[in-house]
């Protein structure tokens, strides 16, 4: 059962951020107005990815967990 749950977080996390992703790259004028130069669409895309490494390590943690559940209830 958590091995599921891992699945669906992470597909739920992957598409939230490659949605993201996808938003940085086409939009013209950020939520403050700015208009979008490579500079700032960079910037945005290094605040994604250090929210992505968080998220990344946080659901490796989880999955280490959920492993070794799965292996101690197996025995």
């Amino acid at each position: 059962m958590m091995m599921k749950l891992w699945y669906a977080t992470s597909l739920l996390w992957l598409a939230l951020f490659g949605a993201t992703a996808v938003f940085i790259a086409v939009r013209e004028v950020d939520g403050a107005g700015a208009v979008q130069t490579p500079e700032l669409r960079l910037i945005a895309f290094a605040v994604l990815g250090v929210a992505f490494v968080f998220v990344l390590l946080c659901q490796l943690v989880f999955l280490y967990f959920a492993r070794k559940r799965k292996l101690a209830s197996a025995h």
